[in-house]
């Protein structure tokens, strides 16, 4: 029987400080490459997750289509993922709702 906690989360995820037991939540900050051949969470890249998508970087299509493809991923609704910073930037956080920053990294890494 192990005495550790939870393994350390990777430098791309963080909890959520409005998270609740009730309603967790966690950051996830990635680099976004629109235009690409396909959609793909690509890995991790430093400090964040890269996320290719095919979507073009205008009127904020690839904006959606990386929330829809980060929620497909983690098995949650397209509302659960929503982008809070980086709206016209390639480097973006996301906010998830309705899993813990573990529970998405289990799935993410």
């Amino acid at each position: 029987m192990s005495l550790q906690g939870p393994s350390p989360l990777p430098a791309f995820i963080a909890p959520d400080p409005a998270s609740t037991p009730a309603m967790p939540a966690c950051l996830l900050s990635i680099k976004a490459v629109p235009g690409a051949r396909r959609d793909e969470i690509a890995g991790p890249l430093g400090d964040r997750l890269k996320v290719r998508i095919s979507a073009a970087p205008e009127d904020g299509k690839a904006n959606k289509a990386i929330c829809a493809k980060v929620a497909e991923t983690l098995g949650l609704r397209a509302a659960a993922v929503t982008l809070i910073r980086g709206q016209t930037n390639p480097e973006k956080t996301l906010r998830i709702v309705g899993m813990d920053a573990h529970s998405v990294a289990a799935k993410l890494t």
